[in-house]
């Protein structure tokens, strides 16, 4: 059989692989003057054209794609809100029980298998992988919105009436309302979306390192489907994990194009219209191909440590000089709100809620889920060596906890600026604001505000390169060393599908595509948890 991987372990033993799973070829090389293609022919080429198709059709019709994207979001929050709830449920509970199942003692990359990397960098890479430009964006304004929600006991978005008295929140009752308001908003950032990361890596990096399989997403599906895997089958999980992956990351692009462009409007008055946005996704797409030139060492990991450490700088500095002794009390206080309201807020059965559940848990879910081949992939290429249990302990706990200590220091900083000091102004400011009102009301603050704005940049532009990386393994049979030009053009493709969302509805039409390639790969990932477990259990376990 193909190995499509080094069988070496990092002490130079060789791991045993399941001769059982048979790697089937489909790939293509071309060669057009001095450019290289090495493509999947089928993925690369329907994946491809819908992409262009969707572009060129946006563009053509923007004044009807703005209510058809509202009404396509609307429609599939509000009826399959339920959905999303309950698999997000299925996810968080498999990983569990894989965990502490027999199960969890089986080793990626073998029984002879050694880590490749030491705790404290896989923990940083794993804390580094998922949610940048989210937790930018959505740091204050989605604990300000969930609290100012409690607290007034009942609010309207979009017309959609919001009653948060089914979980427990005091009308007026400032302390209730900032515990369920951080409670809520950890519910979006912890557990769950890391639970449908780890399913997925856990599946790409068992079948890649214990089967020998090609580090693609059809390859999960091997005990289901067997060799029909490297047929049409496989085929559509691929498209599929292209175009969830590209229109996810394209929701990221939008999101941190809109924020950067309110920034520099507060900082420098600079319009923050649709103008600036594109002008801004060019710019940064440009930057993100250069590191794609670059490569993965001196491109990738440069960007993501430069991003690691001013993101840390930032966040102590607003410890430091916000109400220092509340944050740090509020990240244990916040974590058991969590706990106590998490069974409320999981029950996909109890929608009085309309606004929670489907203006922000459907759409997060689906945000998630179509962002799990990119965050699932990184994962799993640093984490041969690990049991599954460590590895999924890991993935679940560590990120999630960075993720409750971001939203306690950013949010808690705004609810308290409003609570205590009388601060409305960032209550009032648009959502994109939010971030730059809360550091105006600190010391420094054209500074951070600048630090803020390069941050979005770079986190904007670190999603791009390492997704257009992650598009391009799946587009190319799981091929990890394809030729530059492919991600050359699936990075020039993710700023312009981000261009044409802008035009065709604005942040309205950057959730709905968010929402509409998640609904079908949250399918392809509830059929894949099964096709885990049944990998997981013809593999030898630990000692």
């Amino acid at each position: 059989m193909t190995d499509s991987r080094d069988p070496l372990s990092p002490d130079g033993e060789v791991n045993p692989i399941d001769t059982d799973y048979q790697v089937g070829q489909d790939n293509i090389v071309v060669t057009i003057g001095p450019f290289g293609l090495d493509i999947h022919n089928r993925v690369f080429a329907v994946s491809s054209l819908l992409v262009i198709a969707f572009v060129v059709l946006t563009l053509a019709f923007q004044d009807q794609a703005e209510p058809l994207f509202k009404g396509l979001r609307g429609w599939l929050t509000a009826n399959l809100d339920w959905f999303f709830l309950g698999a997000g449920d299925v996810f968080v509970i498999a990983c569990v029980l894989i965990a502490f199942s027999p199960l969890g003692k089986v080793r990626l990359g073998g029984t002879l298998a050694r880590p490749d990397y030491s705790y404290l960098s896989w923990f940083s890479m794993l804390f580094a992988a998922g949610m940048g430009i989210g937790l930018m964006f959505y740091g204050v304004s989605e604990p300000l919105s969930h609290f100012s929600s409690s607290l007034g006991g009942v609010s309207v978005e979009n017309g959609v009436r919001s009653d948060w008295a089914p979980l427990g929140a005091a009308a007026g009752d400032a302390a209730a309302a900032e515990r369920l308001g951080m409670a809520a908003t950890i519910y979006h950032w912890a557990l769950h979306p890391w639970a449908i990361y780890a399913i997925l890596a856990l599946g790409l990096a068992l079948f890649s390192f214990n089967k020998g399989l090609p580090l693609t997403i059809r390859s999960v599906f091997y005990p289901l489907l067997g060799e029909r895997v490297w047929g049409w089958p496989g085929h559509v999980v691929d498209i599929l994990a292209v175009l969830a992956t590209l229109f996810g990351l394209a929701t990221s692009l939008g999101l941190g194009a809109s924020q950067a462009a309110s920034g520099l409007n507060y900082l420098f008055g600079i319009s923050m219209g649709e103008t600036t946005q594109i002008l801004l996704v060019i710019g940064i797409t440009a930057l993100a191909m250069t590191s794609v030139l670059a490569g993965l060492d001196a491109g990738v990991k440069r960007l993501s440590e430069i991003n690691m450490g001013l993101a840390l700088l930032l966040l102590l500095f607003v410890i430091a000089v916000g109400p220092t002794l509340a944050l740090l009390s509020g990240f244990f206080s916040n974590l058991g709100a969590y706990l106590e309201y998490l069974p409320a807020l999981a029950n996909p059965l109890d929608r009085a809620d309309a606004n929670f559940s489907q203006g922000w848990t459907a759409f997060y879910w689906a945000w998630w889920i179509s962002w799990s081949p990119f965050v699932g992939m990184f994962i799993a290429r640093v984490s041969r060596g690990r049991s599954v249990r460590e590895f999924i302990v890991a993935v679940l706990l560590v990120p999630s906890l960075a993720c409750v200590l971001w939203m306690t220091v950013f949010g808690g900083t705004a609810i308290s600026q409003v609570v205590n000091d009388g601060y409305q102004a960032v209550t009032e400011a648009a959502l994109p604001l939010q971030l730059f009102t809360m550091l105006d009301a600190l010391p420094l603050a054209q500074i951070t505000s600048l630090l803020a704005i390069v941050l979005v940049i770079v986190f904007f532009v670190t999603s791009s390169d390492s997704g257009s990386l992650v598009i391009d393994v799946i587009s190319a049979g799981g091929k990890v060393d394809a030729p530059t030009p492919q991600r050359v053009f699936w990075c020039t493709f993710e700023g312009l599908v981000a261009i044409a969302l802008i035009l065709g509805g604005g942040l309205v039409a950057l959730q709905a595509m968010a929402v509409s390639t998640g609904f079908p790969f949250t399918l392809v990932l509830l059929v894949a948890t099964v096709s885990v477990v049944k990998g997981l259990m013809s593999e030898p376990r630990a000692s």
